[in-house]
């Protein structure tokens, strides 16, 4: 058992380390995320680029084979150096980084939150090596690192703080690195502020009272929400099967990943699938007439599968918020209830289905959209979090305990 004093010392270390990682994980994803936005904005004014999708995929793979990676893990990886305790490679910082605004520069459809995990938890694995932080206390500075550079990048500091102690392990939280979480999930936001990062804060202007009705509304709409988080869970995982199978070749795979990018881009008409799609977002929540295809949500699932799954970078959080939120627009606009409000719902759904992460997506439903909402976010959380099953967009996450019952299940999602 420990004594005062070294429990004192222990807690010291890690308010330093947590101020350390926020200071340098938050100023490296701040920089990522301006990044990211130049390379959409970039595109934006020459859509052409699209194009050199194919070369700038062989790129990509050149360049993860030249460092050693020949089979890029994501952040599957992290959730396994998370379980074991291991540890994460120093060259997956940068290559993600690198790769990441690649994909973005050039059209493909990713996100950049769930890069950051990977970021976050290299980075953080790396300041922990250099300050020669023991191995059992390997876990705690990966989910230190996640926290760091998920808060920079997504302004939602609150989440981030709780969502790498929820994703590695479902029903279960590690407790012991929330101190550590906390202070460099607030330590990068304000590097994020300092460098002039946006937040995702949308606030919804008008919130109808929660009644009975609506009670009804919102539980039609998080059973419905919990099965699009499935089904863009299993057209992630068959699509990569399916290209790794007829396609065992990385360069050949990702070369006809962006063709296929390309090829989808010219049959819809425009780029409005490529990319995070952040803009759609937030016209889903702050203009009530928002016009989009109700099938809108099943095209940003095709277009981000197939790239992902054929080797290009990026996230999976921001094109489910897409998904959600483009959902949420087609429910309301055939059951003619509040837009904005279902857009937020689906949005909060989809996110907690595809991650089995129903605090961080409560906090996260709270910071982006404010608490005026909150019931409406509980019930659809909870809901979510039961229908969505043991399905998961990572493989190497683990289910623990049962959402059914109080019993250990211990299996990796589907």
């Amino acid at each position: 058992m420990l004594s005062v004093s070294k429990k004192l010392l222990n807690i010291v270390k890690w308010i330093f380390f947590g101020v350390v990682a926020g200071v340098l994980v938050g100023a490296v994803s701040s920089l990522f995320a301006i990044l990211i936005v130049k390379a959409t904005g970039f595109r934006a004014e020459h859509p052409n680029i699209l194009f050199a999708l194919p070369l700038a995929g062989l790129f990509i793979i050149f360049m993860y084979h030249r460092t050693g990676v020949p089979q890029p893990k994501g952040t599957n990886l992290v959730l396994t150096a998370i379980h074991e305790g291991s540890r994460l490679p120093v060259v997956m910082a940068p290559l993600i980084f690198v790769s990441s605004v690649i994909t973005h520069l050039f059209g493909g459809s990713a996100g950049r939150e769930g890069a950051a995990l990977q970021i976050g938890g290299s980075l953080g694995n790396t300041i922990g090596r250099i300050l020669h932080f023991k191995g059992e206390d390997r876990r705690q500075v990966i989910m230190c690192g996640m926290s760091a550079s998920f808060s920079a990048l997504f302004g939602t500091p609150l989440a981030a703080a709780v969502l790498p102690m929820e994703i590695s392990t479902v029903g279960i939280l590690y407790y012991s690195a929330l101190v550590p979480c906390a202070i460099a999930s607030l330590t990068a936001h304000f590097m994020a502020k300092a460098m002039h990062v946006s937040e995702a804060s949308t606030k919804i202007t008008s919130v109808p009272g929660f009644t009975v009705r609506n009670a009804f509304i919102t539980l039609g709409l998080s059973i419905a929400a919990s099965m699009v988080s499935i089904l863009f869970c299993v057209a992630m995982h068959k699509t990569k099967s399916l290209l790794g199978t007829y396609f065992k070749n990385a360069y050949l795979r990702i070369v006809v990943s962006g063709c296929l990018i390309i090829l989808m881009t010219l049959l819809v008409g425009s780029q409005t699938y490529n990319g995070t799609g952040s803009q759609i977002i937030a016209a889903c929540i702050t203009d009530p007439k928002v016009s989009l295809p109700l099938f809108a949500f099943l095209l940003k699932i095709l277009f981000t599968a197939v790239t992902l799954s054929g080797g290009y970078q990026g996230g999976e959080i921001v094109p489910s918020l897409f998904i959600g939120a483009t959902f949420g627009v087609a429910f309301a606009t055939i059951t003619h209830v509040n837009m904005p409000l279902a857009a937020a719902i689906g949005m909060t759904c989809v996110f907690c289905g595809v991650t089995n992460c129903p605090l961080a997506a409560l906090l996260i439903s709270f910071e982006m959209f404010g608490f005026e909402a909150a019931p409406y976010f509980l019930m659809a959380v909870a809901i979510t979090y039961t229908f969505s099953g043991n399905f998961g967009i990572y493989h190497t996450q683990k289910i623990y305990f049962s959402k059914y019952e109080p019993s250990i299940v211990d299996r990796y999602t589907h």
